[in-house]
């Protein structure tokens, strides 16, 4: 199934494994990607840039293949600033939910460092293959950089204006996210209301951004096997990026509790909220969830929310108490397996394949 993406990366298979930040894209799981002819991906946006580069070499250690480093955009200067007021609020809503888990109440947050930086020249520096990004656009001053170094830079849209915006500043490809697609969704405004307004399925958005860019464009959200591989290309996607049908892999790295809860997931159990992060993301529903619900328009802004909620998210981590983690998933959970990376990769291809020859078929015979 050769296409403009498989040209364009220089692999064999037309599938991103998704950047999938906080622990599940491990350099086990992108090489085992990589390795079985698609583009693995490390979802470095948490990542001190000592740590990114040292993940970097062990995915190099794994695989002489392409793969990808995916960023957090950081917030366009000017962007208002989190207040003690709202930190307080937030602190407040979380500290019965601390004391379930026998925490103390309020601790002290540390300063956020900026090293987004730091991360990009590492990748720089380090020569990835691909820098994918999501929450924006990189300044121009990084796109340069990129193209000088070689680096296919990567941008993610949840709209058609969004899209065009990328195209615009220079990318080299997009991700059409849909609402479908489990995680952080990828809108540029981080605020609840236009988030809500980006809510784009992936079967409208496809199409309407093929139409609208004339870069490729990367199908992602509800896609978990060869069959919506073969729908993504005909809705004029070059390739698919798939995250949560990789999450039960035994090279990702998700917690044991967030792995259970995806494999016994249905369609009707994710929700998207902003209680973990401050940003809207698609996961599973559990008690954090549920309990912070009514209050999430009192959460701290991104990433300030995910800095106070860490404690919370070690802690249920370190007692196994799923109901506190953030279990990111995407709509098509039900199609997710525990088993190993490059099968999913064969599996996903080798159904698109036999799909296509039915359909030659049907068309052959009038049927």
């Amino acid at each position: 199934m050769r296409t403009a993406l498989t040209r364009l990366l220089g692999i064999e298979h037309p599938i991103i494994q998704a950047p999938m930040a906080g622990g599940p894209t491990t350099p086990a799981l992108a090489a085992a990607v990589a390795n079985a002819g698609g583009l693995g991906t490390l979802g470095a946006a948490y990542l001190a840039p000592d740590t990114l580069r040292r993940e970097i070499a062990a995915v190099r250690a794994l695989t002489d293949r392409p793969f990808g480093v995916n960023l957090f955009v950081p917030a366009t200067p000017g962007t208002p600033g989190v207040t003690p007021e709202q930190v307080a609020r937030a602190q407040a809503l979380l500290n019965p939910l601390r004391a379930e888990l026998g925490l103390p109440p309020s601790p002290e947050v540390p300063p956020q460092a900026d090293s987004f930086a730091d991360q990009i020249a590492v990748v720089i520096a380090e020569r990835v293959p691909v820098l994918s990004f999501t929450f924006g656009i990189l300044a121009e001053e990084h796109l340069d950089a990129l193209r000088t170094a070689g680096i296919l830079a990567v941008g993610t849209a949840t709209t058609v204006a969004e899209g065009v915006a990328l195209e615009r500043a220079g990318v080299d490809a997009i991700v059409g996210q849909g609402s479908e697609a489990g995680g952080h969704r990828g809108t540029f405004a981080p605020d609840a209301a236009s988030a809500e307004r980006a809510l784009v399925g992936t079967l409208a958005l496809i199409p309407q951004l093929v139409d609208a860019v004339r870069v490729p464009v990367i199908a992602a959200g509800g896609i978990g096997d060869g069959r919506g591989l073969l729908a993504a290309l005909a809705l004029g996607a070059v390739g698919v990026q798939m995250g949560t049908a990789f999450l039960a892999c035994p090279e990702s790295g998700a917690h044991p509790q967030h792995k259970a809860a995806v494999l016994a997931a249905t369609d009707e159990d994710t929700i998207i909220t902003r209680a973990f992060s401050g940003r809207s993301a698609r996961g599973i529903a559990n008690h954090f969830i549920e309990e912070m619900r009514a209050h999430e328009a009192e959460v701290a802004p991104f990433p300030v929310q995910n800095a106070l909620t860490r404690d919370i998210r070690q802690a249920a981590a370190r007692a196994d108490r799923g109901e506190y983690l953030s279990l990111w998933a995407g709509q098509a959970a039900r199609l997710a397996a525990a088993r190993p990376a490059a099968e999913v990769v064969r599996a996903t291809v080798e159904q698109a394949e036999r799909l296509l020859r039915q359909l030659g078929a049907v068309e052959e015979h009038g049927m």
